[in-house]
């Protein structure tokens, strides 16, 4: 693919924090001490304000080459120069101490000569306040403080201090460590400790992926998505965040930098089955319990997003003073979405709920405050079923009554009635029925018969890759005609050569979508193989494949021409997306969980 633009990274992170490192061993961005905190790296959006984080030979050119420890969030990156080749190998500890987990603001660098003498340079220059403040080394007997933010940035090493704080190179003999952390510093045995959080941390993540239920299909592909899909949920709150950054551009030039380290309601029940499918509970929990937490805060309606510890106020601001990524202005933080109003959350929360009833896995306890909030979200459903939105896409300017917003309408209520029945509940169970009927009437307001296609809206012309989820939630049956037809016309106005997707073609308040949004191919994929056309979903399924990056890790974006990643990085949601098509092909064709 010619000019492929790919994001050179690998995230790290313990559920604490995230941290991207570029193949050339820089550290990128590290946002302390929360997801969404300013960065103390952060040169993805700026190389001169961003400060600077390297371990890079001292001179001359250089080869790298960057890999995950099989089945870990543990990267190492090899670099090869005329001197000699070494190892830098990056992580953030976790593992289980004292019946909880372990997952300190701290990053382990270790350093290891693997052959020939190579001369290496350290550089470390944290910034804060998203590179307005430049932080004051203050040298210790073997340690720098960096001060200035409200804690101490703390780099410990047994690297002569003086060869970091001038930038001089040394030569590499021995295997060196540097622990930079936030707040609680190192005060331990640097050498013991970093070997002994190192093997605990291989040994988490191990025994993680060991306790998911995956089959043998593309089984390397669908564990890496679910490490990086485990990155991202905030353990603190059980929040799940779209994306590790902001304002990495869905187009260049198209101006649409969002920041995505924010919780989106609207992606609670793709979630919640990508935890089920890899048999992961505890995240499931987790995230129900942070769900759990917001319905019981809102009063007028629920937003499309909060922040990771439930904040409802993401005040949008433009960081005038920052490049921007290869100087894609402007650079945002805070999302004016959660203003918007998006109504398929209502039906989002109830399918997400309907676990606590139909999964013993659960226990009563869990099940109390859930029927006021099945309630509570069936008649914000009755209350905005006359209501135009925003829609799953959060057009700005625009509001219209969305096809999908009904079918999530009619999904929390058909969820709702199942509910309703198991506690015989006549009451819920008479009203969610009566919703799901206004949804249903809603939805065929949506068809056109001429063309047997289900629009993007009632009165609207415009096809929407969203709809797709008429066919996987249930809402036709999958083997009917109209499913069949349905699903032909939208590749047929929305599918590039490539298999990849568009969300919809129409110009909106950017104007036309320049890229394809990955979520919706993998959609495309779910859908062709509830429809039976199985061998059409394995081929596709592989071919998106062919769009990570070298480490098998996905953007939100691609641009079909050339197969450039764009959009904030790494997406959850397009890892949410791999894991639920490869669980759907594999339960067609009847493949044993492995794992």
């Amino acid at each position: 693919m010619s000019n492929r633009h790919t994001y050179d990274l690998g995230v790290i992170g313990n559920c604490a924090y995230l941290a991207l490192i570029h193949q050339d061993t820089s550290l990128q961005w590290l946002c302390w001490p929360r997801f969404d905190s300013g960065f103390v790296f952060g040169s993805l959006l700026d190389r001169q304000q961003g400060g600077e984080f390297t371990l890079r030979p001292a001179e001359g050119e250089f080869r790298t080459h960057q890999y995950y420890l099989d089945n870990t969030n543990i990267l190492c990156t090899e670099v090869e120069s005329a001197q000699g080749r070494y190892r830098v190998t990056d992580f953030a500890p976790r593992f289980q101490q004292y019946e909880r987990y372990y997952k300190p603001l701290m990053l382990i660098r270790k350093l290891e000569p693997l052959a020939g003498t190579p001369r290496v340079r350290a550089v470390c220059r944290p910034v804060g306040d998203y590179g307005r403040q430049v932080l004051s080394p203050r040298r210790s007997s073997n340690h720098i403080s960096f001060m200035g933010l409200s804690e101490e940035v703390r780099l410990t090493s047994n690297v002569p201090l003086s060869y970091i704080l001038d930038e001089e190179d040394f030569a590499l003999t021995e295997t060196k460590y540097l622990v930079l952390t936030y707040g609680a510093p190192l005060e331990a045995a640097l050498e013991s400790t970093c070997e002994r959080f190192l093997r605990e941390t291989t040994q988490y993540w191990r025994q993680w992926v060991k306790s998911t239920s995956i089959s043998n299909f593309y089984q390397p592909q669908v564990i890496r998505s679910g490490l990086v899909l485990k990155l991202h949920q905030y353990e603190d709150t059980g929040a799940i965040i779209a994306a590790t950054t902001t304002s990495l551009p869905e187009a260049p030039g198209s101006t649409r930098n969002w920041d995505y380290r924010y919780c989106w309601m609207r992606d609670t029940y793709y979630i919640l089955t990508a935890f089920n499918n890899i048999g992961h509970f505890e995240e499931m929990e987790q995230y129900f319990h942070f769900i759990a937490n917001i319905s019981t805060k809102v009063r007028d309606k629920y937003q499309p997003l909060y922040s990771i510890s439930g904040n409802s106020e993401l005040i949008e601001q433009e960081l005038s003073h920052l490049a921007g990524y290869l100087g894609n202005q402007p650079v945002r933080i805070g999302n004016d979405a959660y203003t918007h109003i998006q109504n398929d959350v209502y039906g989002q929360v109830l399918v997400a709920l309907l676990p606590l009833y139909v999964d013993q896995r659960f226990v009563t306890k869990e099940r109390v405050h859930s029927e006021k909030l099945m309630y509570d979200a069936l008649s914000f459903i009755e209350r905005t079923m006359e209501q135009p939105d925003a829609g799953l896409w959060e057009f700005r300017n625009l509001a219209q009554f969305h096809c999908y917003t009904y079918l999530f309408h009619w999904a929390g209520a058909h969820a709702a009635h199942k509910v309703a029945n198991n506690l015989g509940n006549a009451d819920m169970a008479g009203l969610a029925e009566r919703l799901m009927h206004q949804a249903g009437q809603k939805i065929e307001a949506c068809f056109s018969p001429a063309r047997q296609v289900y629009t993007n809206a009632i009165g609207s012309l415009h096809l929407d890759a969203s709809t797709m989820q008429l066919i996987m939630m249930g809402y036709l049956r999958p083997d009917s005609e109209v499913a069949r037809t349905h699903l032909a016309a939208l590749e047929a106005e929305l599918k590039t050569p490539e298999g990849l997707f568009y969300r919809y073609r129409h110009a909106d308040d950017f104007g036309t979508p320049e890229t394809t949004f990955l979520i919706c191919s993998f959609w495309y994929i779910e859908a062709l193989a509830c429809v039976g056309r199985l061998d059409d979903a394995v081929r596709e399924f592989e071919k998106l494949l062919g769009y990570t990056n070298h480490l098998g890790l996905l953007s939100e974006d691609v641009d079909a021409r050339t197969g450039s990643q764009w959009g904030n990085f790494p997406q959850a949601y397009s890892h949410v997306g791999l894991v639920n098509a490869a669980y759907r092909i594999s339960k067609k064709l009847d493949m044993p969980n492995f794992l």
